[in-house]
């Protein structure tokens, strides 16, 4: 079967097809080709699309019809969760060392299902360079076994990847995170396509208009000015 996709102007890094035109198989691509620089990103999450591709295929551009999220204040820990966490020696911060997380989101998933090429990698990068990229780090005896990065869109945060090294380690990221979020004013976590595992972790579907007009009304609205501040957040005691 043939599929058209709009084509992205390399150069006009603003323009994206309606959201609502994305095809229903498979489900939300919208667009292929353009760029990953800083402005054409910022432009897509702004309007709830995303990247999305393999190694040897052009740039696929994303909008779900149903989209995975977290409503960080109902976000509700399990009792072994909590008392696992107790009982470890983990330490959680924010942004402290977001390439690296990056990185280990792309290389633990192995060459063959990661998503994060190369060149995703240093646009992302750049983009926590500017402050709009940031990460959640576990760290155990100062080793980095665990977190998450996204992109912050006002009240918003757009979540791209985990990784964990040890048990529990991203789970704990992702509470700690919803804790530490709503506490600054943080409304909403975007993950994009649901799945299983987001689904067992307390995730909700939400339609793609839902999430737009969602979106619409917390992209201009910011967090506390300290929210992604580099610090230690949450307490294992």
């Amino acid at each position: 079967m043939t599929i058209y996709l709009p084509q992205l102007d390399s150069n006009e890094t603003s323009h994206f097809p309606h959201i609502e035109s994305a095809l229903t198989e498979p489900d939300g691509l919208l667009a292929m080709g353009g760029d990953l620089t800083t402005s054409r990103l910022l432009n897509a999450y702004q309007r709830g699309i995303f990247p999305w591709y393999s190694a040897g295929d052009p740039i696929l551009w994303w909008s779900p019809s149903i989209r995975g999220v977290f409503i960080p204040e109902q976000f509700l820990p399990s009792k072994s969760l909590k008392k696992f966490f107790r009982k470890s020696n983990y330490e959680i911060t924010i942004n402290k060392s977001t390439g690296q997380v990056i990185e280990l989101c792309a290389s633990t998933r192995g060459s063959d299902e990661t998503w994060i090429m190369p060149e995703m990698i240093q646009a992302y990068k750049q983009l926590a360079k500017l402050g709009y990229c940031h990460s959640v780090e576990v760290w155990s005896d100062n080793t980095l076994i665990g977190g998450l990065y996204g992109l912050q869109i006002g009240q918003v945060f757009c979540g791209e990847s985990m990784f964990s090294l040890k048990t529990n380690a991203s789970k704990i990221a992702l509470w700690q995170f919803c804790e530490h979020f709503v506490a600054s004013d943080g409304q909403l976590i975007d993950c994009q396509m649901m799945n299983p595992h987001l689904e067992s972790l307390g995730a909700i579907e939400m339609k793609r208009k839902d999430f737009k007009i969602k979106l619409n009304k917390l992209a201009n609205k910011t967090v506390s000015p300290n929210c992604y501040l580099p610090q230690s957040i949450g307490n294992n005691v």
